[in-house]
């Protein structure tokens, strides 16, 4: 049975006649009655009392129309659904972002992608570079921010490319330098993320031999421009995750230049259009907000840098 019968039979009732409705269907009347006919056949019962007034339901008619008219609204709920997630305004798109990205790009994409597909829902989980690979790898997350290279396996737009910054206690004999040799930073007390979220800074490090003294190791990366301040040590950085958080500590480039490059990453699979809407939106409002080149300059107490 056909959905297109049941439409014949639910207008025919509204109507009250063929008449009317092949007026809305946009058929004729020898139509209407064809495929009535082929319902109540293939039914095996009646559906209508037809008179010259007009059509009345039968005691089965009655009984099937409500069901029938259920079918065809469930079916237009259905056809309305399929043309949002075609046209990428429904669903769930599940984020996984590290800090950087997560303070200083998200609220800005988000804004954008919400104000294009408010429809669609986001979900946000935060955390560092091990992290966004085993949720990448474990279907948790639709895309996350990584550095490349990516984990093996994901599909990549990259986004762009983050210098990475010697971060300096202000009074540190290197804070004099315009820019800083990374084999300087052989001997000096290290601060340190885990290993697992410095693949970047780490590569840097093993490119130019050196392989710094590690003092202190933690997660929070605001922590370490913290104990920076205070003497503790020196670390490097990427300049996005610096922006607005540089007060009292030093920023100079290294030698050679040294950097991450940010790109979004999902499984090589069929994903819902959303996800493709909102990779859109990310590299469009990231090429329209590009990166802040450091000045090589001294943050003082009442002197905040912003890269």
């Amino acid at each position: 049975m056909s959905l297109k019968k049941y439409e014949v039979f639910v207008t025919t009732v509204s109507c009250g006649s063929l008449t009317g409705a092949a007026e809305i269907l946009g058929s004729t009347q020898s139509r209407v009655s064809h495929a009535l006919a082929a319902l109540e056949a293939e039914l095996g019962f009646a559906l209508l009392h037809r008179s010259r007034s007009g059509v009345a339901l039968t005691e089965a008619g009655a009984m099937v129309l409500p069901h029938m008219q259920a079918i065809l609204a469930e079916n237009k709920r259905l056809t309305e659904l399929a043309a949002d997630i075609r046209s990428a305004d429904a669903g769930t798109v599940r984020l996984g972002a590290f800090t950087s990205v997560a303070v200083h790009w998200l609220p800005g994409i988000i804004q954008d992608f919400q104000a294009a597909h408010p429809r669609v829902k986001l979900e946000l989980l935060s955390g560092d570079y091990y992290d966004m690979e085993q949720w990448l790898r474990k279907g948790s997350v639709d895309l996350g921010f990584v550095t490349l290279p990516a984990p093996e396996g994901m599909e990549t737009v990259t986004l762009c490319q983050d210098e990475l910054l010697a971060v300096l206690p202000p009074d540190h004999p290197l804070a004099a330098w315009e820019a800083i040799p990374i084999a300087e930073l052989a001997d000096a007390p290290f601060i340190s993320l885990p290993q697992s979220s410095a693949h970047d800074i780490h590569r840097a490090l093993d490119k130019a031999g050196v392989h710094p003294k590690i003092k202190f190791t933690t997660r929070d990366d605001y922590a370490i421009i913290a104990m920076v301040e205070q003497g503790l040590g020196i670390t490097i950085m990427p300049e996005l995750l610096l922006r607005g958080r540089s007060q009292g500590v030093t920023l100079r480039p290294l030698l050679p230049r040294a950097e991450r490059t940010i790109a979004l990453a999902r499984p090589s699979q069929t994903a819902l259009p959303a996800v493709d809407a909102f990779t859109e939106c990310a590299v469009a409002w990231v090429q329209a907000h590009p990166p802040r080149r450091n000045a090589a300059t001294t943050a003082t107490p009442s002197e905040e840098i912003h890269p």
